[in-house]
């Protein structure tokens, strides 16, 4: 393939019509698809294409949340990793922002740039090997395609989001968390080593034992030191099947005392929670466990359920196999997909919140809430052990135990709606926050520079010293609006 003759095809499509699709904030002009295409003329030759159509552009605006539009002027799909790195360079010489794309399930504009550069990292995408302890992926596999992968060699990953359709360098950039995390921390708590490309446009590898500063910098660094383009993830060994368990509980505080109970003793492999609607109209609390095994050995119920305080007699059980438990959720988005909601706003809130204040927290919330505010969106509730959790910018409450609460909202497209959601999420941030805890920065909720000063304190100082090293010129992943 010749690269030129490909690059300047689709700048020649892109000039012929002069459309505004942006803002140039740097010289503070409107810039026009002429204008925005002709600035790419002088790139290097590239392995993948760079797109400066219209409707290339109008999707890269767009992410899961569908709240926040910010138009780039170019998207390159790589087709190898120096293209990463001549992009950024490029990016660099020309002063334009840059931000890497994973599967865009960010939903307050994490992976939009405005008259910058996004990178679909989705191109990126070979699975390079698989042994007993570890794969080495490109950072736009998605998790579901590692797990097929390593379940032929009887291996999964520690932990897995509960969408696995998302992608590893997308989660690595933010942390990761699951209903295993309470035994292995969150997925970048099972990082080996990674390969960035920097925002000064140098491809490095590092790890817990080489470049250590840039490794810490980047896993849940949300994307401001540098863009993950290839990782090493550590495997565990898989069972064949997993038996669920649903247990409901007419009080909070007893579910909280079960789930702190559960991943004491680790009885389940996995743990999680929701709080769900009843028939009355009202809310209820459902502990969700499962146990993992391999035929001829079998979960023993009794054990399991032993001691718990959950309403006898509405237990649900189920035994799956270990693949469609980790992909249980593929039937609800395929129906949310097809009746639409799936492409409805979602201004999610996602918090951490200190064990010893969750109850009454979450209880105050709670009553006040109603269908209409989360949009019959589910809402989560599940306890992670904080010692196992090991870098130091996936940030969380100082306690022993923290809960992840987090109201998955789907609004109707309305903008007094929107706002009223959005302007719930900062209120029961600062709640929250003024009983020490924390947000996990995928969610919507707007954010001062003042807030990720707080948010990061104390390691702010490290935030700062690495993003002078690494990205001296503040290219990299303006949407969280950071720096």
């Amino acid at each position: 393939m010749n690269h030129n003759a490909s690059r300047r095809q689709v700048l020649q499509g892109a000039i012929a019509i002069a459309i505004v699709v942006g803002f140039d904030l740097v010289n503070r002009e409107w810039v026009t698809s002429a204008s925005a295409a002709s600035e790419f003329e002088s790139l290097p030759p590239l392995d993948g294409i760079l797109y400066t159509d219209t409707a290339t552009r109008n999707a890269a605006a767009d992410d899961f949340g569908h709240l926040v539009r910010r138009y780039p002027t170019a998207l390159l799909k790589p087709g190898s990793v120096e293209d990463v790195v001549r992009i950024v360079r490029f990016a660099r010489s020309h002063k334009l922002k840059v931000a890497a794309r994973g599967q865009a399930h960010s939903t307050y504009s994490q992976s939009q740039v405005e008259a910058g550069i996004v990178i679909d990292m989705s191109s990126l995408n070979t699975i390079h090997s698989i042994n007993a302890e570890q794969a080495e992926v490109d950072a736009g596999v998605l998790w579901s395609q590692l797990l097929q992968a390593s379940l032929e060699e009887q291996l999964t990953p520690p932990v897995l989001t509960d969408y696995i359709e998302l992608s590893v360098g997308g989660t690595l950039a933010v942390g990761g968390i699951g209903g295993r995390s309470h035994r292995y921390g969150v997925q970048v708590d099972n990082v080996l080593s990674l390969q960035v490309v920097t925002g000064a446009g140098n491809l490095e590898t590092c790890s817990r034992e080489q470049n250590r500063d840039l490794f810490e910098a980047v896993l849940a660094g949300l994307g401001q030191c540098g863009i993950i383009v290839r990782a090493t993830v550590r495997l565990v060994s898989a069972a064949q099947n997993a038996r669920v368990f649903l247990l409901f509980y007419n009080e909070l505080a007893a579910l909280t005392h079960d789930q702190r109970l559960l991943i004491a003793q680790k009885r389940f492999d996995y743990v999680e929670g929701q709080v769900v609607a009843d028939a009355s109209g009202g809310w209820r609390y459902m502990l969700e466990a499962a146990s993992f095994y391999t035929p001829p050995n079998k979960p023993n119920n009794n054990s399991l359920l032993a001691g718990l305080s959950y309403s006898q007699g509405t237990e649900q059980i189920e035994d799956k196999s270990y693949f469609d438990f980790a992909n249980r959720l593929a039937p609800t988005v395929a129906f949310l997909k097809e009746n639409g909601a799936w492409f409805y706003p979602h201004p999610w809130l996602d918090l951490f919140v200190p064990a010893t204040v969750v109850d009454r927290f979450v209880g105050e919330i709670v009553s006040g809430l109603t269908l209409s505010d989360t949009g019959q969106g589910p809402v989560l509730l599940y306890p992670v052990p904080t010692d196992r959790l090991t870098l130091p910018l996936f940030r969380v409450p100082d306690e022993a135990v923290v809960f992840l609460f987090a109201i998955l909202r789907t609004a109707p497209p309305d903008a007094s709606a929107i706002a009223s959601m959005l302007a719930d999420n900062r209120t029961f941030f600062e709640r929250n926050r003024d009983r020490g805890g924390y947000r996990y920065p995928i969610d919507a909720v707007p954010f001062s520079q003042a807030d990720w000063k707080q948010h990061f304190h104390p390691v702010w100082g490290r935030l700062v010293s690495a993003k002078r090293r690494y990205d001296p010129d503040n290219l990299l992943t303006p949407g969280q609006g950071i720096f």
